[in-house]
């Protein structure tokens, strides 16, 4: 029953036919209308279902202020439109959940200003061949879909508003639809699904925002362009594509994503231009499976919210980047499984908390003429079958440049590493490659490091004013032409040398020719000139003796060494544990030679307490020891942290433990701050992996290194709760405790004698007095403050002195209370 009015105009092909006439029902007026007749709908409600079959005009009030025409009956559906009708400026209201509430089945109707706001199965749906344009409507339908097109229907969608509790815009049947300017807001499900064999959608200048499920998804090879569109604010992920679905997606933003920004599986094809892609939590582009491929040209993808990488391609699929830029990401591109390979062409990738590029299980990659800066990897071939080709690429600022293990072999060509801070060139684990016109300078380790067993060709390679060896090699490295700048010691002959450099290597490495004897610089001689190398001791690699302080000297006897701990300044009670301990070592090892039982006595420790109280120095002096009384090979010190354990994907922890294992092989792994392995919100955090890899390696090896573990207190105490087998593998925790003002000043005091200093009158009192108002909060150094406080005394000591005109030598030695440093300046 109708509480408004239909005022319906009848028109005719002479003006005099035409004449008007007022209903009270819609469907009344529909019963006597002929083509091209409007019925103008007065405000009020009308509970009609319609069916709107002529080629008519239906319009509600011109007015908003008289208030809405709604046609909302109890059930069925409210509008239905089979011809070429146009409606307008109607509230659509439906509460039958079986049906939609505007059902278009046939002709090309034009729907306008229509507010639909229904509990259906669909607000507007388009079957049977339909091709309705439909513009400036709103459909705001809780129940179900928003526009559900299917049935080889199509049509316009222009500047529509869409909010649903299933998905916002629905495409089945191998049906066709455009959409200009659309919004799909707070749609379940997706916000665009097309789904099917010949289902198309054309979609410009729309927006997908808060979709509880994803973005857009295509499936069934289905098939899409978006130009201009964004996708934002989803719950799942921003645009998924499945089962052979192809879609474009131009000059678009995909943005504000906790899942994969782009998902594709099962043969999906994308081709991305000029798009956006940020703020994802897991892929930014996740591409999976034979035959899935990805085209991606000026794009840029970053500013990842998660853990994973920024591209993740596996399982056979490809990708192509071309002109793109991937930035703030923890890793950049990874393409892993035999299958799969990725091309990075004329790209950038910058600001990468791990790997910028990582290829592994028989992966290949392309890289050609990109630009890798601010990573911790630039290139990592990781394992067997991996490789590929590295063109024209400059890494900058990274940890390594190019990293190879396990077999992988890549072909890396003109490619340049600048300021790396451990190695340009890196291969080690069996490492295979070739490396050719490629340069390395301004390292802050190795330039070009090749660890034994690997079998690799430099060819035409420079490296130049790197800090710890320019070429580093072992047995299996051909080398040919290559060059760096490290001087050549007077006497040893070499080839001839351009003016520019002043070493050149050509030839295969020898078994420690990578670095020069005592662990200097390294020096590659040709093959035809070198020396008889039976008097030469090869050098080991300076890896494997732990950087800098950690090369121990096993062949001091144990009195003497122990003789060092006892003059360390403090540690009275760290002392009597150490005696304790290889006492009880000593002992066993004693009755085990008069074939008496010995006690188990695990050699493994916790060190506890603050920095600066001489943990580093005495697990040292202990791996000394142990490699004194026959208990370790070697004793020499291998100090880790997390940073050199933890990697940044699954199973590169493991490695990274392994190989720091490795180097501690007859010594002492000392893991300082070990509680970083074990954050208190690790929740996906690789640092549990470095301990159940350590603890399995403790027991596997468990006479081949002794592990010392350091830190806080009570973050200690935290770490070894982590894994129940991590305390049963320690013998004893031994903590140090913060040195006391006449202790640092012991170090004071040793230190001025060391360097030829006399503390003079006064001094000694005011340093006690400073000490001991010294603030001792968490950056309290402890001995490294009392080093410091000598330190800056010398140097007030120096602007002091440098004014006198003739200084004596006393003057020249004597530090007195004015050269204390300000006790703010302190801390």
């Amino acid at each position: 029953m109708a509480e408004g009015s239909v005022h319906l105009t009848h028109t005719g092909t002479s003006r005099w036919r035409r004449r008007t006439a007022v209903y009270s029902s819609v469907a009344e007026a529909l019963a006597v209308a002929a083509d091209g007749d409007v019925l103008v709908l007065a405000p009020g409600i009308y509970r009609e279902n319609l069916v709107i079959e002529q080629s008519v005009v239906v319009r509600g009030p011109s007015s908003p202020e008289a208030g809405p025409a709604r046609i909302a009956p109890e059930d069925g559906v409210p509008l239905t439109v089979r011809g070429s009708a146009t409606v307008s400026r109607l509230r659509v209201e439906g509460q039958d959940a079986t049906v939609p509430a505007v059902l278009v089945e046939s002709g090309t109707p034009e729907l306008g200003e229509l507010w639909v706001k229904t509990s259906s199965a669909a607000g507007i749906a388009v079957r049977g061949g339909g091709r309705p344009t439909v513009r400036g409507c709103s459909v705001d339908n809780p129940a179900g879909t928003g526009i559900a097109v299917a049935d080889r229907a199509g049509g316009l969608f222009e500047d529509c508003e869409i909010t649903a509790g299933q998905q916002g815009v629905a495409v089945q049947g191998a049906a066709h639809l455009r959409l200009e300017g659309c919004r799909v807001e707070r749609a379940g499900g997706a916000g665009l699904s097309v789904t099917g064999e010949g289902s198309a959608v054309d979609a410009a200048r729309c927006t997908f925002r808060g979709i509880r499920g994803a973005g857009v998804r295509l499936a069934e090879r289905a098939t899409a362009h978006l130009g201009e569109c964004d996708i934002s604010g989803t719950t799942g992920d921003g645009i998924a594509l499945e089962s052979d679905a192809v879609l474009t997606l131009s000059d678009s933003r995909v943005h504000q994503i906790p899942e994969n920004a782009l998902a594709l599986r099962s043969r999906s094809v994308l081709t991305l231009v000029r798009s956006t892609v940020r703020s994802f939590g897991r892929n930014g582009l996740s591409v999976w499976d034979p035959g899935t491929r990805v085209d991606a040209h000026h794009c840029e993808i970053g500013d990842s919210t998660g853990s994973y990488p920024a591209v993740w391609v596996s399982d056979g699929a490809a990708a192509v980047l071309e002109a793109c830029t991937l930035r703030q990401v923890p890793d950049a591109l990874c393409v892993l499984d035999a299958g799969s390979r990725a091309d990075l062409v004329d790209s950038e990738v910058s600001r990468v908390r791990g790997s910028a590029v990582s290829v592994s299980g028989g992966a290949l990659v392309r890289m050609d003429a990109c630009r890798v800066r601010e990573a911790g990897t630039g290139v990592w071939f990781r394992d067997p079958e991996s490789g590929g080709t590295v063109t024209g690429t400059s890494i900058d600022e990274v940890t390594t440049g190019v990293l190879v293990s396990k077999g992988a072999d890549p072909v890396v060509t003109d490619c340049t590493v600048t300021a790396p801070a451990e190695a340009g060139v890196y291969v080690s684990a069996g490492g295979r490659g070739v490396f050719r016109d490629c340069r390395v300078s301004g390292s802050r380790g190795y330039g070009f490091h090749v660890t034994e067993g690997c079998r690799v060709s430099l060819d035409r390679c420079r490296a130049e004013r790197a800090s710890r060896g320019a070429f580093v090699t072992a047995s299996g490295t051909v080398l040919s032409d290559c060059r760096s700048d490290e001087p050549v010691p007077p006497g040893v002959p070499v080839a001839p040398v351009s003016p520019a450099v002043s070493g050149t290597v050509t030839g295969t490495a020898r078994p420690g020719s990578g670095t020069a004897a005592g662990g200097g610089p390294a020096l590659l001689l040709p093959d035809p000139v070198l020396p008889d190398p039976a008097p030469l001791r090869p050098a080991a690699d300076p890896a494997a003796d732990g950087g800098p302080g950690g090369g121990a000297d096993p062949g001091r006897p144990a009195e003497e060494v122990l003789a060092e701990l006892d003059s360390l300044v403090g540690l009275e009670s760290v002392k009597r544990e150490v005696r304790s301990l290889i006492n009880m070592i000593e002992v066993g090892r004693r009755r085990q030679a008069a074939g008496l039982k010995a006690a188990s006595v695990r050699r493994h420790l916790v060190f506890t307490g603050s920095p600066g109280t001489g943990k580093t120095t005495v697990a040292r002096l202990y791996g000394e020891i142990l490699a004194a009384l026959k208990v370790l090979e070697r004793g020499h010190l291998v100090e880790v942290s997390r940073v050199d354990l933890v990697g940044e994907h699954i199973g590169s922890t493991a490695i990274r433990t392994q190989e720091a294992f490795e180097r501690a092989r007859g010594g002492v792994l000392f893991i300082d701050e070990a509680y970083a392995l074990a954050p208190e919100d690790g929740g996906r955090d690789f640092g549990r992996e470095a301990i159940d890899t350590l603890v399995k390696l403790m027991e596997d090896h468990r006479d081949a290194v002794v592990v010392i573990v350091a830190g806080y207190t009570d973050e200690m105490a935290r770490f070894l709760a982590v894994n129940p087998g991590v305390a049963s593998r320690f013998s004893r925790t031994i903590t140090f405790g913060d040195y006391l003002p006449d202790e640092l000043l012991s170090i004071v005091r040793q230190q001025a004698a060391d360097h030829e200093y006399t503390l003079g009158e006064g001094a000694e009192e005011a340093l006690l007095k400073h000490f001991t108002a010294l603030p001792r909060g968490p950056s309290f150094g402890n001995g490294r403050t009392a080093r410091q406080t000598f330190e800056a005394m010398v140097e007030r000591h120096a602007g002091r002195v440098a004014r006198l005109p003739d200084p004596s030598t006393e003057e020249l030695t004597l530090l007195y209370p004015e050269d204390l440093p300000p006790l703010s300046g302190a801390d």
